[in-house]
């Protein structure tokens, strides 16, 4: 397993010797236990193992035993805090006072002892000292001998750890900028120190003809490389070529161009996460990798002009599956948006699926879509549709073909079955790309992604004098019929992948209409999970102290710091805005 980093569940307590303490001790870090068992038993990291937390080796009455605590937690990896007490504690004595990790504080709720009077004390400290903390509260009084979680309290706690631990993931690791800036996307202008600042990663850069040098003088694999090109030839269905005759190439160049594009994708692979075979071949320093988390690959048009595309190494790398079998999927960004891809692995992160990457291509109308097609859109769809498509690649994931309880869904890659990743496979073909966008060649991803599936689409934006800011939008995949869905898809490129989306509209704002969602979008691109994961993203931005300025997200599931409040009750996004604005990057 991978050393991830920990959750560190911190036992406080009246310190009063002489029977105060000593009658809360079992009380104390039997609540600690319960915490960590349900975390554990929850939660699960990238690799599917389930996550590691660290008690403290002793309940925490003062500041001693608080600094002892977090002595242990660096010693132990430990990335979040959870500091949990059934009674009274000694406030500014007792908390963890780390800047940089994320913090929970757990009041139990019962009138023997005051753990509530606690959690407001230690809040205030918090909010004084300026370190946000996140308040966790049960709505019912329990009795003092009472030792179960209740549904609200679980639900907090799993919110609270799921962001934090996204947060701790990223720390230390690397965006990967295979290229520069594709066609002028601002997006695909890397800023470093928005990666430090928020995320505490780090920016590395390699020119595209690495691949070209790599690809050249056999820099990759050769064992492995055998069996992926068996793999593709076998599984990987060639579609239609679309391009006008004088266009098309032969079947030898695609042969060829098969060939190029499976190496390019182990080439972009071993570039991210390095590949201990290399240094066995001679090839020490290009074994080693660049430690990237997340990645983008420039392509057009300095490369696509003269090679074949990117788009089969972006499909493959960010499914949860290839010729090795079933595995995590790699986070890799189309045209080197490193915004959208940062969007992605927010995502994946709080839900260890794969990503689908797309264009906010267009907005249909339900009267546009009845005069091209005469078909009426009606329920999830009836206000209109966005378009999703991305010039060629998507993840195969994202097809919509796994199942989960006979459902249409995307799943952690422990989950997937092989019958689910032969379902993807065989939902896609692989065509050969537009000349027109790509003289180069290769072969872009087709599908239809399945509807009826909830879907989560977001897209972090650089806006000057404020920042990053997020945005998100909770709603439905929809599936037209086939004749409605050729109709429209032709009149883009019918040889790239397209998701149907629907916004959950609220009557509010850009959400009053699907038009207004697609009107408020604030880039060209973005990211789309599967599930309604925007109060997730919310706690997730609120950690890293990003706003966020758009979401349909109902109030009773947003959780932020409790000092966000203080910033103003009324407007709570105006109360976010400042709240960041006045803490700043978590590590600025």
């Amino acid at each position: 397993m991978t050393d991830y980093p920990r959750i560190g569940i911190r036992p406080t307590i009246d310190g009063r010797r002489g029977g105060v303490r000593e009658s809360l001790e079992d009380q104390t870090m039997g609540l600690a236990q319960r915490v960590a068992e349900l975390l554990s038993a929850e939660l699960r990291y990238p690799d599917g193992t389930a996550v590691q937390c660290v008690v403290a080796g002793s309940t925490i009455g003062g500041v001693a035993e608080a600094a002892e605590c977090a002595r242990l937690f660096a010693r132990s990896g430990v990335g979040l805090t959870v500091t949990v007490t059934p009674c009274w504690c000694y406030g500014t004595e007792t908390m963890d006072m780390d800047p940089h990790m994320p913090h929970a504080v757990l009041g139990f709720n019962g009138t023997e002892r005051p753990g509530a009077v606690y959690l407001a004390a230690v809040l205030a400290g918090y909010a004084q000292k300026g370190i946000p903390a996140f308040a966790i509260y049960g709505k019912d009084v329990q009795d003092a001998g009472d030792d179960s979680l209740p549904e609200d309290v679980r639900e907090r706690l799993l919110q609270f750890a799921r962001a934090g631990l996204a947060v701790a993931l990223m720390r230390g690791r690397s965006y990967l900028s295979m290229g520069g800036v594709s066609m002028g996307i601002a997006g695909s202008v890397v800023k470093d120190d928005f990666f430090s600042d928020y995320l505490n990663m780090r920016t590395e850069y390699v020119d595209m003809s690495e691949f070209s040098r790599r690809i050249e003088q056999g820099i990759f694999d050769p064992d492995e490389y055998a069996t992926a090109i068996a793999w593709v030839r076998e599984n990987c269905v060639q579609g239609a070529d679309r391009n006008p005759d004088h266009l098309r190439l032969s079947d030898d160049e695609h042969r060829e161009q098969w060939e190029y594009v499976t190496k390019m994708a182990l080439v972009g692979r071993d570039l991210m996460v390095g590949n201990e075979r290399l240094a066995e071949l001679g090839f020490g320093e290009e074994a080693l990798g660049h430690n990237a988390l997340a990645a983008g690959f420039q392509g057009q048009r300095q490369w696509t002009d003269g090679r074949p595309n990117g788009d089969f190494m972006e499909t493959i790398l960010n499914s949860s599956f290839d010729w090795s079998g079933i595995r995590a999927p790699y986070i890799l960004a189309t045209e080197n948006d490193a915004l959208n891809g940062v969007s992605m692995l927010f995502n994946y992160l709080l839900t260890n699926t794969a990503q689908i990457f797309a264009d906010v291509r267009t907005y249909w109308s339900p009267e546009a879509v009845h005069r091209v097609t005469g078909h009426t859109l009606e329920g999830t769809g009836a206000d209109g549709l966005i378009h999703l498509i991305n010039s060629g690649s998507a993840t195969l994931d994202g097809t919509g073909r796994a199942r989960d309880d006979g459902k249409p869904a995307l799943k952690p890659f422990w989950e997937l079955t092989q019958a689910d990743a032969t379902a993807c496979l065989e939902a896609a073909t692989f065509h050969p790309a537009s000349r027109g966008y790509f003289p180069g060649g290769g072969f872009s991803t087709r599908f239809q992604t399945e509807g009826d599936m909830p879907a989560t689409m977001c897209r972090l934006n650089l806006v000057r004098g404020i920042g990053p800011v997020l945005q998100l939008a909770e709603g439905y995949t929809v599936a037209l019929p086939p004749e409605v869905h050729t109709v429209l898809d032709e009149r883009t490129d019918p040889t790239w992948p397209t998701t149907w989306f629907a916004p959950t509209l609220t009557g509010v704002g850009p959400f009053s209409s699907t038009y207004d969602v697609m009107n408020a979008w604030g880039a060209n691109h973005g990211a789309i999970s599967y599930g309604h994961i925007g109060a997730h993203l919310i706690t997730l931005a609120s950690m890293l102290r990003i706003p966020v300025n758009m979401h349909n997200v109902p109030a009773e599931r947003v959780y932020r710091p409790r000092a966000w409040g203080l910033f103003g009750s009324q407007e709570p996004e105006a109360a976010d805005f400042r709240a960041c604005a006045t803490y700043g990057p978590l590590y600025g």
